[in-house]
């Protein structure tokens, strides 16, 4: 299903709403909206598998582009709103983009990125007016509100968050299906978590971001309501699950650990008794904080693995949660292998690389065969990798120890950044944590914690002293920080994704390391 089949069906009824600004639409309005901008790129001599790009804050415009491309069997790119106009030049140029809609908001970067961009001319801003735009609402009031001729479901080409290196397009090949043929991801939303045209989907991510970005729209596509944060705010979002009666939710683990550091009475005193499904993922959870949610919410909570690249994913319930506390689940997409770095299978419970099996491999990274390559295994071209470091227990379920590229190895030991973290976050002074590996001139690299304390709290030597004496209470001294640095913010996505690589290059700076 699609706008058009719901707008039919309960045309005033509400696709989209706005907690912040109260903006809406409703299934005719999109429906009418996506059909216009659709009808304005085909008479600009856009066809299937042309590409189109996305540069916006979280506001109602963002289903409009999106639906317009999917129900045009285009290529959409959303990008980072948080990016340099050098940075989104890239990716708009990378992908091919013939045409962008950008937000008002973005001011000075959108306006910047006109003159980077000579190959894509069709450029929208949405808001506006803004030089080297034409303004979204009055392109489209020229248009008719019709469908095209021939409907084929388009697709999104994201681009990694580069965390590691320049951002990667992630392409999947595409299907000459009809607008209203069966959706694998929106029958997976129904049949795991119960989706439906009932559904009141809480998004509080920005939705260039895969996950939130895919949600909605699959809520969407089962006729329910997208309700979309335009930004985190932790008594927002819980404010927001009373007003709008959410049954459905998504989050990342910083969002958690922030609920659960307001203070009891703030927590409590929303209604939050007709939320059935909160939804995890994006980043590893540390299992105390987890494991204070469920005893907060209830067993509504569950988690999945997986990435952009859809080469696997694996599902837990909070029941088989507490029965295997840390796991990311069983596979319910692919076959599960854990290889060393010469790509031989290790033995149940051992830690290595993650490789999913598939019939084939379901993706390429856009201009870089040699990055594709990379992804495979190196003796069976349908398993391919995330980056990820975790073991299978003997039940068959996933456990994440950490990005290869974050391993730390000191003196000869791998140490795993993660576990570190995931012991830190949880003292009741720091509000963020970040570990990585910094260099040692006896063991290579030593441990090196930076940390965002709580606000209220100032850094100081014996607050350093306090820390490192808590991680010695929970882990193996080899594992702990040798030292603490304090920062006032951490270089965190919204999306729960830290640019360590950042960190440690201040660290690291010239000398020859094969971190980058």
């Amino acid at each position: 299903m699609y706008p058009g089949t719901w707008a039919e069906e309960k045309p005033d009824a509400l696709a989209v709403v706005m907690t912040g600004s109260g903006e809406t639409r409703t299934w005719k309005q999109l429906d009418d909206r996506s059909n216009q901008l659709a009808q304005l790129w085909w008479a600009a001599g856009l066809r299937p598998r042309d590409h189109v790009a996305l540069f916006t804050d979280n506001r109602a415009e963002f289903f409009d582009v999106a639906w317009a491309a999917l129900r045009s069997s285009l290529y959409l790119t959303p990008v980072n709103r948080y990016l340099t106009a050098e940075e989104a030049a890239y990716i708009v140029n990378d992908c091919g983009a013939t045409s962008i809609v950008v937000s008002d908001t973005l001011g000075e970067v959108a306006a910047d990125l006109v003159a980077r961009i000579p190959a894509c001319p069709i450029r929208l801003v949405a808001g506006g007016p803004m030089d080297g735009y034409d303004r979204l609402e009055d392109a489209i009031a020229a248009q008719p509100a019709e469908r095209l001729d021939r409907e084929l479901q388009g697709d999104f080409m994201l681009y990694s968050s580069g965390t590691t290196g320049r951002p990667k397009g992630i392409k999947r090949p595409m299907v000459d299906e009809p607008m209203d043929a069966p959706d694998p991801f929106s029958m997976l939303l129904s049949l795991v978590w119960g989706f439906d045209g009932d559904t009141r989907y809480l998004s509080p991510a920005p939705l260039y971001h895969s996950a939130p970005c895919g949600f909605t729209l699959g809520t969407q596509r089962v006729g329910g309501t997208a309700v979309v944060m335009e930004k985190f705010d932790p008594e927002a979002a819980l404010r927001a699950i009373e007003e709008h009666r959410i049954t459905h939710s998504q989050w990342v683990p910083t969002m958690f650990t922030r609920m659960l550091k307001h203070p009891e009475d703030l927590r409590t005193k929303y209604d939050l008794s007709s939320h059935r499904v909160a939804i995890h993922a994006a980043a590893p959870c540390p299992v105390e904080v987890k494991r204070q949610m469920i005893d907060w919410w209830g067993p509504i909570i569950h988690e999945y693995y997986g990435g952009t690249e859809l080469n696997g994913l694996t599902l837990v319930n909070s029941e088989d949660w507490l029965a295997h506390p840390g796991t990311v689940g069983r596979p319910v997409i692919g076959t599960i292998h854990i290889c060393d770095d010469e790509g031989e299978e290790v033995p149940v419970g051992d830690p290595g690389l993650i490789y999913f099996e598939q019939e084939a491999m379901p993706f390429e990274y856009h201009h870089d065969p040699d990055k594709t390559k990379k992804a495979q295994h190196p003796h069976h071209p349908s398993w391919s990798k995330l980056g990820d470091v975790g073991y299978v227990d003997a039940d068959g379920f996933l456990y994440l120890t950490d990005r290869k590229d974050f391993m730390i190895i000191s003196g000869g030991v791998n140490i795993y950044p993660q576990e570190i973290e995931d012991a830190l976050i949880v003292h009741p002074k720091v509000a963020d944590v970040a570990v990585f590996g910094v260099p040692d001139e006896d063991l290579g690299e030593q441990v090196k914690a930076v940390v965002q304390l709580q606000a209220g709290t100032e850094p100081s030597p014996e607050l350093e002293q306090e820390l490192l004496a808590f991680a010695r209470e929970h882990l193996a001294h080899y594992k702990c920080p040798r030292s603490v640095d304090f920062v006032d913010e951490l270089p965190r996505l919204p999306t729960g994704k830290l640019y360590k690589r950042l960190l440690r290059d201040a660290y690291w700076g010239t000398k020859d390391s094969r971190i980058v």
